[in-house]
């Protein structure tokens, strides 16, 4: 960005001496803390508070909501004599070689801390939501596609190996991941959660956590919270969801996470919560965060939040008061860049507006986590040993964020949550033999695979000449690929969106001449309007995008069978087509390995076993809601609409087939503070090695408040080689069955219960129901509750 001086910081005089106890690594974080920041002035206490973002544009396609109209030019060389808490993506900003932007992030932190009295780095963060957002690193699966496997282990060693290539380059933290649990289908960032269920959500984060800060990182929950709730579906839209709504869907995931993965830092989200947003919520940030789940960690604003707290929400008369709000709230970090922490904040400290102790407070904070980082220490900014020494230009090539392990895993996470929808007619696995004709504008587009925080679509579209960084095979490609004994032709028929129809007629003539027709249908990845699913990217309806509805259509009169591919970052209605598809197979945004994966699975290599994390609705409008619904909130006689899905959460089928039988007895009756152990034996009755997904359902027959009629409490994913049984055992405690009271306490309330194991949260597809009654006095419980249905499996005799 264009670099231009600002305005002299008040200096305090006579200024600390800078040198002291606090670099001394022998004593106690919080004594080098103390120490520190009693040297400091309120100028570079406040500069702590703040990140940069160096190489940010005020022009052309931004990268974050209202950043050409956000984003103030900064001097690099005066600001930081005041020391700096942040850089902001010194790889996501614009496409660098990976060598090469390590040593010069090196070089840049030497500056920085040649530049302060206190020689102090700053922490450097990216985003890390589908891979490490660089150019050339491993574009993974989206969230979703981690719901949607249903593997929590193969997430957490994801996000370990995304961990140690961003450390490995000098990157301190990352903004992942997003714990908004999808309320509704046509929300644009559906494609970074991880589905409509709390627990699947909590689940998975708290593994990719835990996977992110063992490499080192520091992992950020986001959006707390909220975001996903919006009016509408609209993004950045105000949010109306209820006390008990907040309490027992949005928030769950993120006490989960707070409490059991070691979290370091939390992104507030940007929604207005019935009139008063997170930014400036001390009941959210301060009360419930720390005081109540014990959060120790740093508080960082999502993208210009705190400004918005002025421009936006309209609840601060300007940049001081916005700081003022934010820091009472408890936000610790302003990002992306400085706007309301820097003289602003100083000259509202000076004029009496703003209490010292509020800076004090979110200074503690910060310093407490960069002393953990190392970045106290004397060689807090060394580069890392592979570089050390290396001038920028012969770094060129000499780190590789996409090795073959990185890929492999990709393929392997890429494969698993690949989930069958629909294979009516057995057509699938393809013969891999006579004439395929593979139709449709994603059968053949690398960005097809990938979400819109993925670098190629988030950042490399804005530069066309520039390489991709990552070999992404197509569809096509991989289909080629797969069934070298087949003729496979392709046609586009139409594009992603947009009006042009003239060559559908092309497609639908060969789709008649083959034997079977693959539709690879589905979205674009961008942002803020540039896509069809993405940040700023919010449906209407639940239309198939553009033109492809007509294509499909037109495809499934020619009489050729016709098995629909779908990559997108969230579902679509497609009731209007289901009963003629002769298979369906749903991929959500599967990554660079994404083209290979799906390919395997229509060939039968891979034998599919992914699961829905997210229903797949019946009609456009009639579902855009999730399957967490009251009596109420499904199918009845006093409405005409049916929200009933097509296929609901927890969806999904196998080239094999599965047998289930009820385990050992479970008790009668259960202690509103006791758990039992509940059984399930699962046999892989087909002829080919499988894995099913055992998912256990709580249904609370009669409650004090309305509940959902079934909600996910515990799940495993089970392996099988064909004809292998093995007993699977979920450890239930009733403070699963707890929830929301009339008093506005989570309770565990005595009475009847119904624990269903199912293949899906369809009433068809319950295998075994368990009947219990929990007795004793109603319990007031809380975030030391038992959260997890602890689950294990061990080998089981074959039934004759």
């Amino acid at each position: 960005m264009a670099i231009h001086p600002v305005p002299h910081a008040r200096q305090a005089e006579p200024a600390p001496t800078a040198d002291g106890p606090w670099r001394d690594p022998s004593l106690s974080p919080e004594e080098r803390v103390a120490d520190l920041a009693a040297r400091m002035t309120l100028e570079e206490k406040a500069a702590q508070l703040y990140g940069i973002w160096v190489g940010a544009d005020a022009e052309g396609d931004g990268v974050a909501p209202h950043q050409n109209d956000m984003v103030d030019p900064v001097d690099f060389d005066e600001i930081t004599t005041r020391g700096l808490g942040q850089l902001t993506r010194p790889f996501g900003t614009a496409p660098v070689d990976p060598g090469v932007g390590a040593v010069a992030l090196a070089r840049a932190q030497a500056r920085i801390a040649e530049a302060g009295r206190f020689g102090i780095p700053a922490l450097a963060h990216e985003e890390c939501l589908a891979g490490f957002t660089a150019w050339g690193a491993t574009a993974y699966p989206v969230p979703l596609a981690w719901g949607a496997a249903w593997d929590p282990e193969l997430v957490a060693e994801m996000a370990h190996r995304i961990g140690g290539d961003m450390k490995s380059v000098g990157i301190h933290q990352g903004l992942a991941p997003v714990l908004d649990v999808v309320r509704d289908l046509r929300w644009g960032r559906v494609e970074e959660t991880i589905g409509e269920d709390p627990y699947l959500v909590a689940t998975i984060g708290t593994a990719y956590v835990q996977g992110l800060e063992s490499a080192g990182i520091v992992a950020t929950l986001k959006h707390f919270a909220g975001y996903s709730a919006s009016a509408g579906a609209r993004n950045l839209a105000p949010v109306r969801a209820g006390a008990r709504e907040m309490a027992d869907v949005v928030l769950p995931p993120f006490e989960m996470a707070v409490r059991e993965s070691g979290v370091r830092s939390v992104m507030h989200s940007y929604a207005e919560i019935d009139g008063v947003p997170v930014a400036a919520d001390p009941t959210l940030l301060t009360g419930l965060l720390r005081d109540t789940w014990g959060f120790t960690g740093t508080v960082v604003a999502d993208y210009f939040g705190v400004g918005f707290l002025e421009t936006l929400h309209k609840v601060a008369a300007d940049r001081g008061d916005a700081a003022r709000l934010a820091l009472t709230a408890g936000v610790d970090v302003e990002l992306p860049t400085v706007r309301g922490y820097g003289d602003a904040l100083v000259a509202a400290v000076r004029a009496g507006t703003v209490a010292e102790e509020l800076v004090d407070r979110a200074l503690h904070r910060v310093l407490l986590q960069k002393c953990e980082l190392g970045l106290l220490d004397a060689q807090g900014a060394a580069l890392p040993p592979v570089l050390d020494g290396v001038d920028p230009e012969r770094a060129r090539g000499t780190v590789d964020l996409d090795p073959p392990r990185n890929r492999a895993l990709a393929r392997r996470l890429a494969e698993r949550s690949c989930v069958l929808l629909a294979n009516p007619r057995g057509v699938l696995p393809l013969a891999g033999t006579g004439r395929i004709a593979v139709v449709g504008p994603r059968a053949d587009d690398p960005l097809a695979m990938l979400g819109c925080y993925s670098f190629p679509s988030h950042v490399g579209v804005s530069y066309p000449d520039m390489p991709m960084g990552i070999d992404i095979p197509t569809v096509l490609d991989s289909l080629r690929e797969e069934m070298p004994g087949a003729r496979v032709d392709f046609a586009p028929g139409c594009d992603v969106d947009g009006a042009d129809d003239s060559r559908i007629a092309e497609a639908v003539e060969l789709a008649a001449g083959a034997d079977v027709c693959v539709a690879v249908l589905g979205d674009r990845a961008g942002l803020f309007g540039r896509g069809t699913s993405g940040e700023g990217c919010d449906a209407a309806d639940l239309t198939l995008p553009g033109l492809q509805g007509r294509l499909l259509d037109a495809l499934l009169a020619t009489g050729t069978p016709v098995v629909l591919v779908l990559l997108t970052g969230r579902t679509y209605a497609l009731g209007g087509y289901a009963d003629r598809l002769a298979g369906c197979v749903q991929a959500f945004f599967p990554g660079e390995e994404g083209g290979p994966a799906v390919a395997g699975v229509l060939s039968g290599r891979v034998n599919p076993s992914g699961r829905l994390p997210i229903g797949v609705p019946d009609g456009p409008g009639g579902q855009p809601w999730t399957y967490l619904q009251p009596p109420l909130g499904r199918a009845n006689g006093v409405s005409n609409l049916d929200p009933t899905p097509l296929y609901p959460f927890g969806h999904g089928l196998s080239y094999t087939s599965f047998a289930w039988e009820a385990g050992a007895d479970a008790p009668e009756e259960l202690g509103t503070d006791a758990g039992t152990d509940l059984e399930v034996t699962v046999t892989n009755t087909g002829d080919r090695d499988g894995t099913e997904v055992v998912q256990l359902y709580l249904h609370d027959p009669v409650a004090q408040t309305t509940r959902p009629d079934v909600r996910l409490i515990g799940y495993a994913r089970v392996p099988l080689a064909a004809g292998e049984a093995r007993r699977v055992r979920f450890r239930f405690h009733a403070d699963l069955a707890s929830f929301t009271g009339t008093g506005g306490h989570r309770i565990v309330e005595p009475g009847d219960l119904e624990l269903r194991f199912a293949a899906s949260s369809g009433p068809e597809d319950v295998r075994h129901t368990v009947r219990l009654r929990l007795t004793g006095p109603e319990r007031t419980v809380d975030h030391r509750r038992t959260l997890v249905c602890a689950t294990s499996t061990e080998p089981a005799a074959v039934a004759d």
